[in-house]
């Protein structure tokens, strides 16, 4: 008897789908001029009630694509917003192939586990990670680095995940400018976020190391539990690395956990021009990398590494009869939070495989260039003005228009420049605040993004604020 949810033409509707995606992937190749919106008669077909009976799967996936199109698409060249990922073609693929086998990671696959262990380490090869070293692949940086705090936690206070901490005081250790990922990890493992020490920045806007054995030291005193220090190795706002050499020597002399959030920035370690940032990475005690960022795969694809696989399982394992286990068998659940895992690892071992190591330092270096092309217009510019030099390839900056020196006129100057931005559609930036002052802000990760892409932020941003009426014209100037 035929299955109730068998697709009738299964073939069509795969060929069918082949095109729609070759055809975003060619819509990718280059800029277009505007982003479209969602016009009303795609709203009103995602309106309807709950379909009773099936229809067309052709018809279905075009609607869906329609609606795609209209959305904002990180692997844009000129989505230039957050930490974006580009959608590399061979890990779109990847993802279809590992769906259509549907395993479920968390156990072991008898033959795909080898994928995440060779994934793993070409990854840490390729970004100098050092050995001895385990791994996982998780949903997001958010949850790798609540997978590392977690057991951090477990080092430090042995037994904390059955009996708690029993009334003893924890702390984690972060600079001002690290990912808000930290004080939810420092919520969810009951170390609680009054208890995050934001330390200050050094001129280099990375964590101040001595400010970091002044409150180890104190903590200790007061009988404070030091869980972890949480280095960033290229800061959302501004791509900072902080100092990691340094931070590994004062780590080792007081026994605490050190964890690089990576997230976005780890994978320039593998660069000639930017690899001397990441000294002392070979240290740590773990990383985390977002392999949908920086090395272009589809989301979701973060990478947690680990000095010590056993502190994983000393934080997670669970040994229950509906799990086998023995002397040679382990699972991944045992060392992560998850009970239903997808292969996450199937895609980043094809990008390895498919383009190489080369391939990915070339891309990000060419980002990093990007990024200091960018840089260097800004400075020329009368009208725009470049908020700091860029470390890696994030870089904050702001327009004369938006620039009166009263705070609250120029954040709302400021918003009104990013919402004719977006309304225009050319280009896509994101608002942001550096040291109190309202900018914008543009991050370079995609492998798309020509240097034509970059002159064009400079002519769009000014012809847009000029258009506003708070500043001189070009022509003017």
């Amino acid at each position: 008897m035929t299955s109730p949810l068998a697709l009738p033409d299964r073939e069509q509707a795969l060929a069918h789908a082949a095109g729609l995606v070759l055809d975003s992937w060619r819509g990718f190749d280059r800029a277009r001029p505007i982003q479209p919106a969602l016009d009303e008669g795609l709203r009103a077909r995602l309106d309807g009630p709950l379909p009773e009976r099936g229809s067309d799967a052709g018809d279905a996936l075009t609607l869906a694509a329609a609606v795609l199109d209209a959305s904002l698409s990180q692997p844009r060249p000129r989505y230039l917003a957050y930490v974006g990922s580009s959608g590399l073609e061979i890990g779109v693929l990847g993802d279809a192939l590992a769906a259509a086998h549907d395993l479920n990671a968390a156990v072991a696959t008898g033959g795909a586990d080898l994928f995440e262990r060779q994934a793993l380490r070409w990854l840490a090869e390729l970004i100098g990670f050092g050995a001895p070293f385990d791994g996982l692949f998780a949903a997001g940086g958010t949850i790798s680095n609540l997978t590392a705090l977690a057991a951090a936690r477990e080092r430090a206070l042995p037994g904390f995940r059955a009996s708690g901490g029993d009334g003893r005081p924890l702390a984690l250790y972060c600079s001002a400018e690290a990912h808000y990922s930290v004080r939810r990890a420092a919520e969810l493992l009951a170390i609680g976020s009054r208890n995050v020490r934001a330390l200050p920045l050094d001129g280099r806007r990375r964590m101040d190391v001595a400010a970091l054995g002044r409150a180890l030291a104190a903590d200790l005193r007061a009988g404070v539990v030091p869980v972890a220090v949480v280095a960033t190795a290229g800061t959302t706002l501004t791509g900072a690395v902080d100092p990691l050499d340094e931070l590994a020597d004062v780590c080792a002399e007081h026994g605490v956990w050190l964890h690089v959030d990576g997230a976005y920035g780890l994978p320039a370690a593998a660069t000639a021009s930017a690899g001397a940032l990441f000294a002392g990475l070979d240290r740590v005690d773990s990383a985390t990398v977002d392999a949908h960022k920086w090395l272009a795969v589809p989301k979701a694809c973060s990478v947690l590494l680990v000095r010590d696989g056993g502190a994983l399982e000393r934080t997670f394992g669970h040994h229950e009869s509906y799990i086998p286990h023995g002397a040679e068998l382990t699972h991944p659940v045992d060392r992560t939070l998850e009970y239903s895992r997808p292969l996450r690892a199937l895609k980043l071992w094809l990008a390895f495989r498919v383009h190489g190591a080369a391939a990915f330092r070339d891309a990000i270096e060419r980002n990093l260039a990007q990024a200091g092309l960018l840089w260097r217009l800004l400075s020329d510019h009368p009208r725009l003005e470049p908020l700091h030099e860029p470390e890696l390839s994030a870089l904050c900056f702001r327009h004369v228009a938006c620039a009166s020196g009263d705070v609250e006129e120029d954040r709302a100057a400021t918003a009104a420049l990013v919402r004719a931005i977006e309304a225009d559609g050319r280009i896509y930036l994101a608002a942001a605040t550096l040291d109190g002052v309202p900018c914008l802000r543009v991050c370079f990760v995609n492998h798309r993004t020509t240097d034509a892409d970059v002159e064009a932020v400079v002519e769009v941003v000014d012809e847009l604020a000029c258009a506003l009426g708070a500043a001189p014209s070009p022509a003017a100037a």
